[in-house]
């Protein structure tokens, strides 16, 4: 499953690469995950790992890691998310008044997880299209 989602922040480029590439701020903005750990030492970069705790679909432990880190634009995760092998990037870029954040995102589903995967595609489209709402709205209020 392969979909695209983008918002518009009224922030300024480098105001918004500091903060999505900080994983652990994902409990803020996305409403399925509780905690998010840093588990590689050093500064974000390539080859950062992290653990996360979902709580929905179902709950479950999830590891992924920076594969791409090239600020102030871009960068990109590989990991088990869910019942899913994922890729993630956030390619980020100035517009207008700000940033148009572009999240790209492949899942491969493991077993029955692919095909149930497929049937859901929309839904989980339409949950990350959510959760980047809630990014845009925390990152202008700062």
């Amino acid at each position: 499953m392969h979909f695209v989602n983008q918002v518009d922040i009224a922030r300024p480029i480098a105001t918004v690469f500091a903060y999505v590439p900080d994983f652990e701020n994902v409990p803020a903005w996305n409403y399925a995950i509780d905690q998010t750990h840093k588990m590689s030492e050093g500064p974000v970069g390539v080859g950062t790992t992290y653990r996360q705790l979902r709580t929905l679909p179902a709950p479950s432990e999830e590891e992924f890691e920076a594969t791409a880190f090239a600020p102030p634009g871009h960068v990109a995760i590989n990991g088990v998310i869910g019942p899913f092998d994922a890729e993630m990037k956030y390619n980020l870029e100035p517009h207008e008044n700000g940033t148009r954040l572009v999240n790209q995102v492949i899942l491969r589903g493991r077993g029955l997880a692919g095909a149930v995967g497929q049937l859901g595609g929309s839904r989980i489209k339409s949950a990350v299209a959510t959760n980047l709402k809630e990014l845009k709205r925390i990152l202008e209020a700062t």
